[in-house]
Formats: C-alpha cells, structure tokens, sequence
C-alpha cells in the first residue's frame, strides 16, 4: 500500500501562503523546482483541496507550452498533467484536466483510493491536508521551508488534540536557502 505523503512550501514560521492566500513569498528557482518534479514523478495520485486545485489548473494544464515556464516548469507541467488527481470538494460541479471529484468522508475516501492505486498519494492543500492529519492518515511530512517569516496566515498543521510522533528521515538545503525537512509518522 501507498504511502500518504503532505508536501508543501512553508515558511519558517509555519504558514503555506499569507492572509492574503499569496504566495509570493517562495523562492522556487531552477533547482527547487527539479526536486518538486522528482517527488512529483514518485506519485501516482495527487490530492487536492478546492483552493490548491484551482491555483494549480490555472498553471499547469498550459505549463508546457507558456513561454514563461523554465525547462523545470515545462517538465513539471508534462508530469503533472499525466498524474491521476482527485479534487476534494463539496463546493465544485466538477473538475477537468483527467481529475476527478471526491465528496464523501476524507477517511472513507481515502480507503477506497488505497484499494485502487498501490503507489504513493500527495495531499496537497492545508486545509484538506488537516483533515487527513488530524484523524492520523499522513505517513510523512516533507515540509519545504522557506526562509522567511510571514507573521501570519494559513498555518501548515492544524491545532491537535495530541501530538503526533515523528522520525525525520531525510534532509536537503538547497542554494537558495530553502530547506527540505522529511518525516516519517511513528505509530
């Protein structure tokens, strides 16, 4: 079975995107970004919450073909775009781009994609992510800290009722200054 993977840029207080839900605040050069399309080339599904769904279709179904995007950009959009994707949402019709609408309980949903698909599954999305973190579903943490403090915003982990043990198993700093922490779910 699959392992259920969060991974998100963080700044180095804990928030994924200001009160302004802007994330211009990253630095997701060159280097960077061939890292996000490694880890994207391991996973067989993506996860998405309707905000972080909406952020990525409006990229990354042209991202090959922009003349803005770098060659990591024009490789992540190719991945991207042949990854299966499922949209969390109560709120959506429907969604496009070979994704899929899930609806039901994040738990239930979850095990239904876990008979489905063998490989790894990526949540994307703080706020659908919480939802799998606070019912212990996440098997690892791969936090992509950014050096910066926002003060405030859309924090990466939710409040808990108790804590949640980790291992870190793996760690990366890149030439910008951006580090990557890797943790393993200790049950």
């Amino acid at each position: 079975m699959g392992r259920l993977i969060y991974l998100m840029n963080v700044s180095l207080d804990g928030f994924v995107e200001t009160p302004e839900h802007s994330l211009d605040w990253t630095i997701v050069d060159d280097e960077l970004h061939s890292w996000f399309n490694d880890r994207e080339r391991e996973t067989e599904v993506d996860l998405y919450g309707r905000r972080l769904w909406e952020v990525m279709t409006a990229y990354w179904p042209t991202g090959e073909t922009n003349p803005a995007s770098t060659e990591p950009m024009r490789e992540f959009a190719r991945i991207w775009n042949a990854t299966q994707k499922v949209v969390f949402s109560t709120e959506l019709e429907s969604v496009g781009h070979g994704a899929r609408l899930a609806r039901g309980d994040v738990g239930e949903e979850l095990a239904k994609l876990r008979e489905e698909f063998s490989g790894d599954m990526e949540v994307g999305g703080p706020t659908l992510a919480a939802q799998f973190i606070e019912r212990g579903l996440v098997d690892v943490y791969r936090l992509v800290v950014h050096p910066v403090i926002l003060g405030a915003g859309t924090p990466f982990f939710p409040p808990l009722a108790s804590p949640i043990s980790l291992r870190h198993t793996e760690s990366r700093t890149f030439a910008s200054g951006v580090m990557y922490l890797g943790y393993k779910a200790v049950r």
